[in-house]
């Protein structure tokens, strides 16, 4: 790789162009490279890297190359520096705290200044570190440098817990099919995945076909004018965006001509606000998904090394454990590990596309471990607004419960952390809850393994029944609870799933 880049590097546009990602596809027997380049190139550029890529990789596979561009924000950056830091002078790392670490962007790429406190012993080689660090991961030259602050060393608070290490996850791209320029003046090969774009870039290029596009206008402020825009939903079967386009009257009637079903190329810059992602177009052009696309699983934070905000708590219960009644456990019980989960939430929008997701505002979940229950997660959830009347009374839960609860921001690491190597269990789980979870998980960067056993079909395969709500279930094996809240609904599920097992001797087919 390393004959590789220098190779790239000859090429003027890609001096400083970093590998992204390689992959090889098996079933075309082909080697994909991904690379991300800080400057505008064109289409012979790109045919240069092509004739080198094609040098490094063997006859007998094939080969592509995908090129595009993607800078940081400040705080991927500053995320970066302090984890180099973190890795090479861990005393220093103990002082820093957050406002130690100021990132500014330049036309360039960004400056950085790591403010430390007098006598504090720094080295000579962090910023030299840092900058070889973020010119290794990111487009753009870095420059930066350590400064003595006032503070004193007794006013630093060091936290006891243990911390766990932030990790940015690549974004996807796929290459652009059919690019025809409507206003751009170059070529636009690849675009990022909707789903992921969940950043802040100047430049960010993406790709899908028009679900719907309404033009409406505006007047502008600077001399009253009444100008056109546009507001277009893209979906490239990943997400759905909403983006505006602020149309150009030398091409206003060629974006007028798109119609939903097209396929279009954009171009164009996001910002966060108020925790939503906003894409503003600048270009519109022609192109598409490739025939037959299919999305790359996107690769998953690690789970957290350390429990953060909900410790797990054993959960015993003796009548589990009975050494004159206990029955002989099937192997496949015994030998694996299950999170039994339920959830109560502000309402049942389960799909974000279908209009703004509803949120948790309970997570009850029981560890099974060598065929008996032994861990309980249970919290209640901040939704960051006030709960329906219809909610309280269906659920018990009180606005007063989850005032004062954290956000599923702070709740889903380590509910993720809990979950891993684990099977997940839940009663219409993949009708409901897991959704929740898979949603909520996913805006962190956290991907579960979709392993998930329902214990509605499992039953209906099983038992005759009426019906097969859980209260039915639990009736029929004698289990009582409290319905309708999570906590209490996903132990009796768990203790379902086992008596479930115990009948079928055997784990049923993933949902």
């Amino acid at each position: 790789m390393t004959e590789f880049l220098k190779c790239i590097h000859d090429i003027p546009p890609f001096s400083r162009a970093i590998i992204s990602a390689v992959s090889l596809d098996r079933s075309s027997h082909s080697v994909r490279i991904d690379l991300v380049s800080e400057n505008a190139f064109t289409a012979e550029d790109e045919l240069m890297a092509r004739g080198v890529a094609r040098r490094f990789v063997p006859e007998e596979f094939g080969c592509d190359i995908s090129i595009s561009k993607l800078t940081p924000d400040e705080k991927m950056v500053a995320r970066t520096i302090r984890r180099v830091v973190e890795k090479s002078n861990k005393a220093l790392a103990c002082l820093l705290e957050d406002d130690d670490i100021t990132v500014e962007r330049t036309p360039e790429g960004f400056d950085f200044t790591i403010s430390v406190i007098a006598d504090t012993a720094v080295g000579g080689n962090v910023v030299e570190n840092v900058i070889a660090e973020l010119g290794r991961t990111y487009c753009g030259s870095f420059t930066g440098r350590c400064v003595r602050s006032d503070k004193k060393i007794d006013s630093i608070h060091i936290d006891e817990e243990h911390e766990n290490i932030e990790y940015d996850i690549p974004v996807r791209t796929f290459h652009i099919a059919g690019f025809q320029p409507l206003e751009s003046d170059k070529l636009r090969d690849t675009a990022v995945y909707l789903s992921d774009v969940n950043y802040e870039s100047e430049e960010v290029v993406v790709c899908g076909i028009v679900e719907d596009i309404e033009e409406r206008t505006y007047n502008r402020k600077s001399d009253g004018q009444q100008r056109a825009y546009f507001a277009i939903t893209l979906n490239d079967t990943t997400a759905l965006m909403r983006l505006t386009y602020f149309a150009r009257k030398s091409t206003i009637e060629k974006i007028r001509k798109i119609r939903p079903g097209d396929g279009i190329v954009c171009t164009g810059k996001t910002e966060i606000y108020r925790g939503a992602v906003r894409y503003t177009a600048r270009y519109i052009d022609r192109g598409a998904m490739p025939e037959g696309f299919v999305p790359v699983k996107r690769a998953s934070k690690p789970a957290p090394k350390y429990y953060t905000t909900v410790e797990p708590e054993p959960y015993t219960d003796f009548t589990q454990s009975d050494i004159f009644t206990k029955p002989d456990l099937p192997a496949c019980l015994k030998n694996n590990t299950f999170v039994v989960l339920d959830l109560e939430t502000t309402g049942l929008n389960s799909s974000p596309s279908g209009g703004n997701m509803d949120k948790i505002i309970e997570i009850g979940a029981y560890k099974i471990i060598g065929g008996e229950i032994k861990e309980s997660f249970s919290t209640f959830v901040n939704p960051g607004g006030r709960l329906s009347e219809e909610i309280i009374k269906l659920t018990g839960i009180t606005q007063d419960m989850v005032a004062g609860a954290p956000s599923y921001i702070q709740v889903m690491p380590d509910f993720f952390k809990f979950c891993q190597g684990s099977y997940l269990v839940g009663h219409n789980i993949a009708g409901f809850d897991y959704k929740f979870i898979d949603y909520y998980c996913a805006k962190l960067g956290y991907h579960l393994e979709r392993k998930v056993f329902d214990t509605i079909p499992l039953a209906q395969e099983l038992l005759y029944l009426s019906n097969y709500k859980l209260n039915t279930v639990a009736d029929h094996f004698g289990i009582t609870f409290n319905h309708h809240r999570a906590v209490d609904d996903a132990l009796v599920t768990a203790k379902i799933f086992i008596e479930l097992i115990k009948i079928k001797k055997s784990l049923p087919k993933p949902v």
